[in-house]
């Protein structure tokens, strides 16, 4: 089962992160980032990742753009080998790795 659990500050990724799956993660991990304070950080911690496609990389770029419109400062660990080479191909991987 795929989903986004938080725990303080940190937003866990888990499961399986496709086209089946993103659209209901995405919604989970926004209502719960929605209660932290402006200027708070996040740590969104993909180290449960079992598995992702190119939409997996395209759900952390929306939640770093849900991060920055809550005005928290949000950064990426745990990055798994295979979503590492789908935003290293799509010149993403500075985004995803860079401290917002």
């Amino acid at each position: 089962m795929s989903q986004a659990s938080l725990s303080g500050n940190q937003l866990s990724l888990s499961g399986v992160l496709d086209y089946r799956s993103a659209n209901e993660v995405l919604a989970q991990a926004r209502v719960l980032i929605a209660g932290l304070s402006p200027a708070q950080e996040l740590i969104i911690d993909c180290q449960q990742v079992e598995k992702s496609s190119s939409v997996g990389v395209a759900l952390l770029l929306a939640l770093l753009r849900s991060a920055r419109q809550q005005q928290l400062e949000a950064r990426i660990i745990n990055l798994p080998p295979e979503m590492q080479k789908i935003a290293q191909v799509s010149e993403l991987l500075p985004i995803l790795t860079a401290d917002a």
